[in-house]
């Protein structure tokens, strides 16, 4: 299984997606601290006073500007992860390039695995890098103006859960990679995603509208593809604190005003584990 991950992972490097999402995402850590820099100097002259009004409104702005970083970098990071991954095993079945290692009486569910372990460490490796680098962003750029007060407990939860996006992505990637090819594969899980961040959004003004239907429609989709409530999660465990009584995490668009539940979470994780194992399952049984 090991030559397997560490094939993936040179696969994975010297594609162009892989190159261009680097740089794109250097790019993207440029412009928000840019866009932090600046938010500081108008929030200075703004909201200049000690008063309990400006600390709130800083307090908002700070969260909302974090958030923002991370709603797009979860973005930026579940494309790669579903443009990486939907081929790993579709790609290679249209080319013929998987006979020679299934020639070698090596076990497809092995195959399989080394792909998926190569890919989602590659990956959640990314998705950390890119969370910590918005949140150093934050502290540094943000100063006393616009610097979340967070602490290691919740960067360490927020974190995880960040880096579990990407993973479950992998999980459904395979599968798809497993029954279709490459271009269909991906035309679905990005839809799916799309369903589910959309469905997001929808449950939350569901929620903060007190309208039952939208907050249906959000838990369905949410149900279809649960990739939303580990963003959710992710705002809600860095922003959200036990010690404090007013909670800024379910302000704006990007706050959770309705947080997943524990069952939800659990079925999220179930969703990926699953995924993965049907694509083991559909891939023993396909015909190459």
């Amino acid at each position: 299984m090991w030559p397997i991950i560490k094939i993936t992972y040179r696969e994975m490097i010297s594609k162009r997606i892989f190159t261009i999402t680097l740089i794109m995402s250097l790019a993207f850590l440029l412009l928000f601290g840019l866009a932090t820099g600046y938010a500081v100097k108008e929030m200075k002259e703004s909201f200049g006073g000690a008063g309990t009004e400006a600390l709130l409104q800083k307090n908002f702005f700070s969260t909302q500007l974090l958030g923002m970083g991370l709603y797009f970098g979860s973005v930026i990071t579940a494309l790669l992860a579903i443009l990486s991954s939907v081929g790993s095993i579709a790609s290679e079945i249209e080319s013929h390039q998987i006979d020679t290692w299934l020639a070698r009486a090596l076990p497809r569910y092995k195959y399989l695995l080394g792909k998926f372990f190569g890919l989602a460490s590659m990956l959640g490796l990314y998705a950390l890098l890119m969370f910590l680098g918005l949140l150093a962003i934050n502290q540094w750029v943000g100063g006393g103006a616009l610097a979340v007060q967070v602490g290691g407990d919740q960067i360490l939860k927020a974190a995880a859960f960040f880096v579990s996006m990407p993973i479950i992505l992998v999980c459904v990637a395979m599968l798809l990679s497993s029954m279709t090819t490459t271009v269909t594969g991906g035309i679905i899980l990005i839809i799916l995603y799309g369903i589910s961040f959309i469905g997001g959004f929808i449950e939350q003004l569901g929620v903060a509208f007190s309208n039952s239907s939208l907050t249906n429609i959000g838990i369905i989709s949410s149900l279809v593809f649960p990739t939303d409530s580990l963003f959710r999660q992710t705002t809600l465990s860095l922003f959200d604190t036990a010690d404090d009584p007013l909670s800024f995490a379910s302000q704006g668009i990007f706050g959770t005003t309705s947080p997943p539940s524990t069952a939800m979470l659990i079925y999220t994780i179930l969703y990926g584990v699953v995924a993965l194992g049907l694509s083991i399952r559909v891939f023993q049984k396909r015909d190459v």
